[in-house]
Formats: structure tokens, sequence, C-alpha cells
């Protein structure tokens, strides 16, 4: 199987189903490359380039440029998703949400409800997200539980390229609107990913560790730092089982449950603020059904309640780190861990 970095995955799920279904269409700022002549294989495709190639291939009637307009092409692509196509929308960063909010969560988000489940409103907005990237807070947050809280929605984070091409793909497929959360951080980063389309069905959780003494729970970028955390730990005899939801709505809360009781503590790793997000999400969404099997309390690691700074340095100390999940796992650990070094 072919290594492949996060950026072609998305790419080439883009491509696949463009070719599988004409119903498909890309839209959003510089997505077909600017003002690149038809034809030009070198059209960049984007800020980082993910949509590279695919204007020279299916045309400019099907890869849109669009004005530095959110709210516009966001509302257009809710229309046209409403009238038969299939559209991905790229919005560029998703801290440029709050100007077309309303268009998702009080449009797409609720034409299902409002029309008695006959309508169907297959949109994907793809967005960038996450610190690292030294974009500084208007261009760097983690929003997804904003998302996450909205019914009607649903939430996929890739944690790797393989997962990338697979939920984009089921992504694509599906008949309600999916927010698709991409790191930019990640985009460069490889992994085995089959040629052939593949889909990851959504609310299935992926184990990518498994352990008997602490569970953490991560999101996407997180997934990568919660491995190297598990696999160094394991070296000195502490096993953890690392679950990665894949999807925040829906949730896969019963593989969580599972691996939870088995093991009896939780970490949480979450880069998003602290207040309202996934971490306290499945913090509490533990405590209430496993509080007579928790063997400690539950452990957050998120980023401060802060916006993110441009600083390097303290942009660095704002992300969430394997060492930081390090010590949250020790102090799950807790009391046993005192024990057994005596």
């Amino acid at each position: 199987m072919a290594k492949k970095s996060y950026r072609q995955a998305i790419n080439e799920a883009l491509r696949q189903e463009m070719e599988r279904d004409p119903r498909v269409i890309l839209m959003g700022e510089d997505v077909a490359g600017g003002m690149g002549a038809p034809g030009e294989d070198d059209a960049w495709g984007g800020p980082l380039g993910v949509t590279k190639g695919l204007m020279p291939k299916f045309g400019r009637e099907r890869v849109l440029d669009t004005p530095i307009t959110e709210s516009a092409f966001i509302g257009a692509a809710v229309g046209a998703a409403a009238t038969g196509l299939r559209p991905v929308a790229e919005l560029m960063f998703v801290d440029f949400m709050g100007v077309c909010f309303d268009q998702i969560f009080n449009q797409a988000a609720k034409f299902k409800y409002m029309f008695g489940g006959k309508a169907v409103t297959p949109l994907v907005i793809r967005t960038m997200y996450g610190a690292g990237f030294r974009a500084a807070s208007q261009h760097s947050q983690c929003l997804y539980p904003l998302f996450t809280h909205i019914p009607g929605l649903k939430v996929a984070l890739p944690s790797n390229a393989y997962e990338a091409k697979g939920l984009l793909i089921q992504a694509i497929r599906d008949d309600d609107p999916v927010i698709f959360f991409e790191h930019k951080a990640m985009y460069d980063e490889e992994a085995e990913v089959p040629d052939e389309p593949y889909t990851i069905p959504f609310g299935e959780a992926n184990v990518t560790r498994e352990g008997d003494d602490v569970t953490i729970v991560a999101f996407g970028r997180m997934v990568n730092f919660s491995n190297q955390v598990a696999d160094k730990l394991s070296k000195e005899g502490i096993s953890c089982t690392v679950v990665d939801p894949r999807t925040t709505s829906p949730l896969d809360a019963e593989t969580i449950l599972e691996t939870v009781g088995e093991t009896g503590r939780l970490v949480v790793v979450d880069e998003a603020h602290p207040r309202c997000s996934l971490a306290t999400d499945i913090a509490a969404l533990v405590t209430s059904n496993l509080w007579g099997k928790l063997k400690a309390a539950p452990q957050l690691v998120t980023a401060p309640h802060a916006p993110v700074p441009f600083s390097a340095a303290l942009e660095d100390l704002y992300i969430p780190s394997p060492g930081k999940i390090e010590a949250a796992v020790r102090a799950a650990l807790g009391a046993d861990m005192a024990r057994a070094a005596e």
C-alpha cells in the first residue's frame, strides 16, 4: 500500500468522488488556483495546495473560485445541496465561520427537520483548524465543539491520511451536512492509503492502541501525540488504550464507555479550549455512566482558555503536547504508580 500525505489523501478523495458522481462540485476561495488559465496543471489549489490539479481535470463548471465572501458562497453551497448537487465547500479557516454561521446552523442543519424528513442536504464544508502553524489567533482555533453542539450537523476530525480519505468520501456520500475539519499542521504527514476509494463509517471510533491501565480519548492531531505517549509508556510496563472517535457527531459513546470501563481511568486530550469542550463532554459522559468503576478522577489535557498566541514560544506552550499527556496519564495512575515503585 502506497504512503500518501494527508494533503494527497484528501485530494485523491475529492478527485475520485468527482469522477464517480457528476453532482459533486467544489467551491471556495482559490480552490481552482485563482486566475490560472484552464488546463494549467500547476494551479495551486488553495493556500496549502489541497485541491491542486482538480480544476484542469474537471473544469470551472465544477471547481468554482468564489469571492472572499464566506456568507455568500456558503449560502450558495447550502442552496446547491438542497436542489440536487453535492457541493464540497472549502471555508479556508474555521475561524471565518462566524460570518456564515446562520447559513450553517439555522438553515443547512435544520432543513431535514423543517420539511418533515423529506429534504436532504448533502453538503460538505471542509475547513482548516488548529495551532502550531504560526498563524495567530484568527487562523488557529479549534472550533469543532461549536458544531458538535448543533443537532443536524455531522462533524469529522481525521487523525491521519488514511482516516482523511475514508472519512471524506463518507462525508461526500452522506445526505446530511458534514463539517470536515483538517488540521493544518498535518498536511505533510504520511500514512498508508489505498489507491481505491473506501469509506469509514461515521460514529465508529478507532482503537489505535490497546492497554489495561488507562484509556486516552483524543481528537484529530492529538491522536498521534497520544499514540506516541502510549508507545513510550509501554516500555515502562504502563499500557494505554487510545481511542480516536473520528467523528464527534455522531459520537461512538459505546466504545469510549467500554474501554474506560475496562481500565477504570480516563485521560481526554482535546486541543480546543477547556470550557464547553469535547474534553468536558467526554468526562461528563464517563463519570455519569461509570462512576462506580472509576479508579481515579478523569484527567483533561486541553489548550488554555485563551486566544492562540502568535509568539512561537508561547504557541508551543499553548498546544497540548506529548509531555502534558504523559503527565496526565501518570496523574491518573497516581497512587498505583507509587505503590508499584515501592
